[in-house]
């Protein structure tokens, strides 16, 4: 079966092999309240919640206008860009990754804002539902949430 991805979808690809060699799960398009969706959502060994936004083009960065409202939902907030990206109108005080389809590189590191305790609860179980719901997906494709689709 071939998928044909979307240059975000590729980003992404790369980023959760990159992290994934750092000791973190990944799961792509995680909604963390209504409204918002992030690209790609880490956890670490250590319960750490990392966002990654991906961005494809400096358009696709520019048109964004939800991503401060992600801050809110994880420890530390990334963007992703491929190596031709204008990196600079990236805000300094976030994480830089570079990316292709197959690998990322994290160039810098963005602060550490810890979530309460009950926020990482919540995403947390948010993390494991959108985990789970895909892989029953994969696995039985006719079933949703709803019922079994014909």
């Amino acid at each position: 079966m071939s998928v044909d991805l979307m240059p975000g979808q590729l980003l992404a690809r790369g980023v959760c092999r990159h992290l994934l060699h750092h000791g973190f799960v990944t799961v792509e398009e995680l909604v963390p309240a209504p409204g918002l969706r992030v690209d790609v959502m880490a956890l670490g060994q250590k319960g750490e919640v990392w966002i990654v936004e991906c961005k494809s083009s400096r358009v696709d960065f520019t048109t964004d206008r939800k991503w401060q409202n992600y801050l809110e939902w994880s420890d530390r907030f990334f963007w992703a860009v491929d190596a031709d990206f204008p990196v600079e109108l990236l805000p300094e005080n976030t994480g830089l990754i570079i990316a292709d389809a197959y690998d990322a590189e994290i160039l810098r590191i963005g602060p550490e804002t810890r979530l309460a305790g009950a926020r990482r609860k919540v995403m947390m179980q948010k993390f494991a539902r959108h985990a789970a719901l895909r892989l029953q997906g994969y696995r039985d494709p006719g079933v949703t949430t709803s019922g079994i689709s014909p």
